[in-house]
């Protein structure tokens, strides 16, 4: 069955200015958020797990890409959602976990990756090995052909992979690959991004890379493949900070947006476009941008939910709270490497982000055992509503939800609510719905 995703690439191409977003979340209550909102909009959702969430080691979530399909598919029974609209990608496929072994091992490694996402169903594929292995040069910048090279590897493992699938499920549906990566690197840029100096991709390097790619497809004979690689990842100059965005500017970006037109057949994918507004979002997606990933924008709003059940339940319980605030930051210091990099300044300035930094980091540390236990200590606190005078002060968009009949007061449906009011931001600016 051929992907509909290519609908994509068919309005866009047909001046449409229509596109995606992808939530790249194994957060619970984001997918949840992100289900029902395509529920409430008969509209389409593309779920994204990376390769440091889900590997054929279980990644940090603990799950293995099969799992990781399950537990999404499970939401989505138990919400009603229709499956044959969700689809489910694999973000950042290659050898980036294994980058510390020689090449052949680290290509070893990857192929088993993106064997295990493809044998589990996911349709969307983004193929990235523009990182350096240790038997690289570290002085020397990394060929556009040894990328290509090693991506068309990934993907004649990838479809071999899937014809071994169609043997079980005749109605599988192909896989469509993304390739290429002029972003930083998974999980967000390392010291916060501070500032407004995002090198936007040249037309010139763009063309390079795709040329390369279909360079190294034809070499493999993966011909038929090429025709499903249906977007390149560029930088069109978007990036989170810890305390803002890089705002997209489309004439900085007009030449890039303006080169995607020679191609019947690619759109441009961007990642980082978290934090940037519904405006941009949608200039984003007229100017080419189709596909609009979002990660920490989604955890972000999951935390800022959390921590206003949080104050509530401080005001309302005192002593006897569920401290799930200081529960979740002594989770972070006893385990720093999932922040450390990524936050710099004072003591105090480190310990201001790990709770506020747009570049959000404390999704990493939400499925622990005593920060799990903390938070549904707290959702037990308020398992009869959030007193509305609370629920004013700290969720006042909820509190005027809820008063019209629109939101029940329960502190799940709260959080849920609160980040599809970021999944609507999207939604405006890739009008999706019109998809299917």
């Amino acid at each position: 069955m051929e992907n509909a995703l290519k609908k994509i690439v068919a309005a866009q191409k047909a001046g449409k200015a229509t596109g995606i977003y992808s939530c790249c979340s194994a957060n619970e209550y984001v997918i949840k958020a992100a289900l029902l909102k395509g529920r409430k909009d008969n509209s389409c959702v593309l779920i994204e797990s990376t390769a440091n969430q889900c590997d054929q080691y279980g990644g940090y979530t603990g799950m293995k890409p099969a799992d990781f399909r399950i537990f999404v598919e499970k939401l989505a029974d138990e919400i009603h959602f229709d499956k044959s609209r969700l689809f489910l990608g694999g973000d950042h496929l290659g050898p980036l976990t294994f980058a510390s072994m020689p090449e052949e091992e680290a290509m070893k490694e990857a192929e088993e990756l993106i064997r295990q996402y493809v044998a589990a169903g996911f349709t969307k594929i983004h193929i990235d090995t523009s990182m350096k292995v240790a038997d690289d040069d570290r002085e020397a910048r990394l060929s556009d052909s040894t990328i290509a090279r090693r991506g068309a590897q990934l993907a004649k493992v990838a479809e071999e992979t899937f014809l071994e699938l169609k043997k079980s499920c005749p109605d599988a549906v192909e896989p469509v690959y993304i390739v290429g990566s002029e972003v930083p690197i998974p999980g967000g840029q390392q010291g916060g991004a501070q500032t407004d100096q995002v090198q936007v991709t040249r037309p010139e390097d763009f063309k390079a890379t795709l040329r390369a790619f279909e360079e190294a497809f034809s070499a493999r004979g993966l011909d038929h493949a090429w025709n499903n690689v249906i977007g390149i990842v560029v930088q069109p100059g978007v990036e989170e900070k810890d305390a803002g965005c890089t705002e997209y500017d489309r004439s900085k970006a007009a030449t890039l947006c303006e080169a995607i037109r020679e191609y019947d057949n690619i759109v441009f994918e961007g990642h980082s476009t978290d934090y940037q507004t519904k405006i941009k979002l949608r200039e984003l997606v007229e100017d080419g941008v189709a596909i609009l990933k979002v990660g920490p924008g989604l955890t972000f709003a999951m935390r800022e939910a959390l921590f206003a059940l949080a104050y509530a339940e401080k005001e309302l319980l005192k002593d006897r709270n569920s401290h799930f605030m200081e529960v979740l930051d002594e989770a972070m210091v006893a385990d720093p490497p999932y922040w450390k990099k990524h936050y710099q300044g004072t003591k105090e300035e480190i310990a201001f982000k790990r709770k506020y930094s747009f570049s959000d980091r404390c999704r990493y540390y939400m499925p622990e055992k005593k920060v799990a236990d903390a938070r549904n200590t707290m959702i037990a606190n308020l398992k009869d509503g959030v007193p509305l005078n609370l629920l004013s002060q700290f969720m006042p968009r909820q509190y005027t939800r809820v008063r019209e009949g629109l939101l029940q007061n329960d502190p799940e449906a709260l959080i849920i609510d609160h980040i599809g009011d970021t999944i609507d931001e999207y939604l405006y600016a890739t009008r999706q719905n019109e998809l299917f």
